[in-house]
């Protein structure tokens, strides 16, 4: 299939073939990647929805959010151990195919009709993505030599396309199969997508840099035996905390879920302050690394209302909004294709955009790129307040999603890009790849923040506490836009 796609380089006849002018391993990552986003985000579209409705688990909706949440969050904190394991134990090649077998397995397990396998198949889900999700952008990177090759930044916007590829599909194909025709039949359609995924992924890893099947720093004997003594003790102390809460028959999902958002919360506060400690830093890199927090806490806030677009938001679709345009009705699952579609079309305007302005010194900084991605989620849910109020009535427009997740796709736009860039420009040598797990625990953090509001009782759906999400993240926008200047001086000498 990647072949297909694949063409001669310029030069002489018989050279190596390329795709869209990158090498020919790009083709593999770009599909393995495009297939295993095709599953994940097939299934998301699904997930909320499946939780709440009455032929699937028939919970209510501040479960339903919790959950998912839990799910969201667990898969960017395993991010972080799933580059450990590329690095340290099985090399980013092997790890990569692993993953991709523990997610489709985890597909799999989704589509049996059991309560309990259900709840195992999205931890299959979520570790299978962790692991997947460092290793495989790794990869990309090792295609090229070294980061000043010219091709470098072109590779990773075609494989970001494939990601968006994959989004944008999934919903349509998955969220149709699965809200039309059968939930768990929608489950094993994102198994096979992973299994094309794998199986691509297989087929043409002979054309990947051997580096990626090394183990860069492989651990000794006394790491290996130290790591597995640490894990077996951590897994006693759950397994026996677990036999007791149900043996006692005090056992609910808040057991399993409060510990995993807590920990979302607390794993990141842990790894900023542990690198803030390290005596080891110049004072350069101490105060680039105060400055990362202020991006660090915005990130967060922003993470956690625009993942709601995946469960706050789909759940009031559900419920308040109209599916019908023009006499035709669609999916509720539908609306998650429209963030990717956004994406697709408007990245190269905003690319535009900045390029111009930079050409006329006037290209914003840093800072107050953030401080706009936040206001502009905030807006997202002060226009969300619109037809939440107006559902009362009866159901509202589904154009009113779409302005919802036009303002969030040109916040993360404004965000996201410069937030991986200034992460890996604000690094500690020492910390390079660790700061890269850092920015995913933003996301971690925001997702958990969510789950707890969610776990407690909060009606996310409610308009005074969107009013008052909305309100956070315009102020916490603001207030960085009234401290660029202290942010920039602790940023150093990056811009």
């Amino acid at each position: 299939m990647a072949s297909s796609l694949t063409k001669d380089s310029a030069g002489t006849p018989g050279s190596e073939k390329t795709f869209f002018g990158h090498p020919r391993g790009l083709a593999t990552l770009f599909m393995t990647e495009m297939w295993e986003r095709f599953s994940y985000y097939g299934m998301r579209a699904l997930l909320p929805l499946y939780l709440v409705a009455p032929a699937g688990l028939g919970l209510d909706a501040g479960t339903a959010i919790a959950i998912y949440s839990v799910y969201v969050s667990t898969v960017y904190l395993l991010a972080m151990p799933g580059g450990w394991f590329g690095d340290r134990v099985w090399g980013p090649r092997k790890t990569t195919a692993i993953a991709g077998a523990i997610i489709m397995a985890g597909h799999l397990l989704l589509a049996i009709p059991s309560d309990a396998i259900f709840y195992v198949g999205l931890l299959f889900v979520a570790v299978g993505s962790g692991l997947l999700k460092s290793n495989i952008s790794t990869m990309v990177g090792q295609l090229y030599d070294g980061p000043d090759d010219p091709r470098r930044d072109g590779g990773f916007t075609v494989f970001y396309m494939g990601i968006n590829l994959g989004a944008f599909a999934a919903p349509l194909i998955i969220g149709t199969v699965g809200q039309n025709v059968n939930w768990h039949l929608g489950f094993a359609l994102a198994a096979l997508g992973m299994g094309f995924g794998l199986v691509q992924f297989l087929l043409g890893t002979r054309h990947l840099s051997p580096v990626s099947s090394e183990v860069p720093k492989p651990l000794n004997a006394a790491e290996r035996a130290a790591t597995l003594k640490k894990s077996m003790i951590w897994l006693l102390i759950a397994a026996v905390f677990y036999a007791i809460v149900v043996g006692t028959g005090t056992y609910t999902l808040n057991w399993v879920m409060v510990p995993l958002m807590i920990i979302g919360l607390v794993v990141p506060i842990m790894v900023l302050a542990r690198i803030k400690r390290d005596k080891e830093l110049t004072a350069t890199e101490q105060t680039k690394v105060s400055g990362y927090i202020w991006f660090f806490v915005a990130a967060a806030v922003f993470w956690m209302i625009y993942d709601q677009g995946g469960s706050t938001l789909s759940i009031f679709a559900d419920s308040s909004v109209n599916t019908s345009v023009f006499g035709w009705e669609f999916p509720v699952s539908w609306f998650q294709s429209v963030n990717p579609v956004l994406i697709m079309a408007l990245a190269p305007v905003a690319a535009t955009i900045w390029l111009a302005l930079a050409r006329k010194g006037k290209e914003p900084s840093t800072v107050v790129k953030f401080a706009l991605g936040l206001v502009l989620v905030g807006i997202s849910f002060f226009v969300f307040l619109l037809p939440l109020t107006a559902a009362g009535d009866g159901k509202v427009s589904p154009w009113w999603l779409v302005l919802i997740y036009f303002c969030q796709t040109v916040g993360e736009l404004t965000l996201s890009p410069v937030g991986l860039s200034v992460t890996t420009k604000m690094a500690p040598a020492k910390y390079g790849s660790q700061m890269m797990g850092v920015w995913f625990l933003a996301v971690t953090a925001g997702d958990a923040v969510t789950g707890l509001i969610s776990t407690y009782g909060v009606d996310l759906n409610g308009t005074g506490v969107v009013a008052l999400e909305a309100a956070l993240a315009v102020i916490a926008g603001g207030a960085i836009y009234m401290y660029r200047n202290k942010v920039k001086e602790l940023m150093g000498d990056v811009h």
